[in-house]
């Protein structure tokens, strides 16, 4: 299953929808990510700083609970190869001239389409509209 970063985010953090996506993590195995998500989540926390959401602790506590968590193996990163690459170079090829997608989004599904994967959990608009695109179902906690 692949989770986007956003969501992954909401595992440290104290969101309306975050219970959800910490119960949805909790019974889920193998959850994933492009590897590119683990900067991307370190930005939540600093936007949340940023924002005078959190104070400085407040946003160290996040930070050190999620790099604690990444070696555990409790997200499961995925590259971004050659491979990859390609494959995504071939998927916006087959796109509509309608369909609005960003290149790193364009990575996110490429990746969260593999092989037994059929969702990608997000709350991003345009992946949520181009998931079909990807033979996904575009999930929303």
């Amino acid at each position: 299953m692949y989770f986007d970063s956003c969501y992954i985010a909401k595992f440290y953090l104290a969101e309306p929808d975050s219970a959800n996506a910490i119960a949805f993590a909790k019974s889920n195995a193998n959850v994933g990510c492009l590897l590119i998500g683990k900067a991307e989540v370190i930005a939540v926390f600093h936007r949340k700083l940023r924002e005078s959401v959190v104070v400085v602790s407040g946003f160290h506590l996040p930070c050190d609970r999620f790099e604690s968590d990444c070696p555990s193996g409790l997200w499961r990163w995925r590259p971004v190869d050659d491979e990859l690459l390609r494959l995504s170079a071939t998927r916006f090829r087959g796109l509509s001239a309608t369909t609005f997608l960003r290149s790193a989004d364009g990575l996110r599904l490429t990746c969260a389409a593999e092989p037994g994967c059929t969702a990608i959990h997000t709350s991003d608009p345009h992946m949520i509209a181009a998931a079909s695109a990807f033979g996904l179902q575009a999930v929303t906690l």
